[in-house]
């Protein structure tokens, strides 16, 4: 796929390049690799095939004068993956954990990946929690509330996202980019051929793969 470069803000060309290993961790079957397709190519597969060990995909947003990319891990959930799990998350900068707002088992087994990051991952890693499934809000059984309280009071991120319809799937990945810290910087050169989408401009629909990374 043809790289597509961000809309003009008026910021400087010399665009600084932040790169970001992210790593999304969860129970299979919550949608983990649907969120990384629809943010990455803007597209959701109602059969999407089970991950099997881990796959790669990257893609970039753009904050003002900063061009922020995420190398993005999308690990497999089943139990017998499980021990792979560290070789993904170590040394990643950014997690996504991912549960199922129809499955209250998925969200305590995000709450068991979100301990063992703050035990064994980066000091200083940025951790999400992202309801997902939102679209089947009429079969909830974990609450907004209960998932938001407990993010309050572990220090993380948190949206309820859907992979299917789009809601909150960009805004998740932003809210993630503007925590990063801006001094992983590679060459301002460097900066047309890694170029991604700027999320924040309102005509930005959806995202695409940049440099053929997907």
């Amino acid at each position: 796929m043809s790289s597509r470069g961000s809309r003009s803000n008026g910021s400087s060309p010399q665009t600084k390049i932040c790169q970001f290993k992210l790593v999304l961790l969860g129970d299979m079957a919550v949608g983990k690799s649907s969120l990384v397709l629809r943010f990455v190519k803007g597209q959701f597969d109602e059969f999407q095939e089970t991950t099997i060990g881990a796959a790669f995909l990257a893609q970039s947003v753009c904050l003002d004068d900063t061009t922020v990319k995420f190398e993005i891990w999308d690990t497999a959930g089943q139990e017998r993956y499980h021990s792979l799990a560290p070789m993904y998350y170590r040394g990643a900068q950014a997690a996504i954990v991912v549960f199922d707002i129809t499955k209250p088992d998925t969200f305590e087994r995000a709450k068991a990946w979100v301990k063992e990051l703050q035990r064994q991952a980066s000091p200083n890693i940025v951790i999400a929690l992202a309801g997902n499934k939102a679209d089947l809000s009429e079969k909830r059984l974990v609450e907004y509330e209960e998932a938001q309280t407990y993010s309050e009071d572990t220090g993380l991120l948190f949206m309820e996202t859907s992979a299917k319809t789009a809601m909150n799937v960009n805004e998740l990945f932003l809210a993630i980019a503007k925590k990063m810290p801006k001094t992983d910087t590679q060459n301002p050169t460097q900066a047309a051929r890694h170029r991604g989408v700027n999320l924040q401009d309102p005509d930005a629909h959806s995202t695409r793969a940049c440099c053929g990374e997907n």
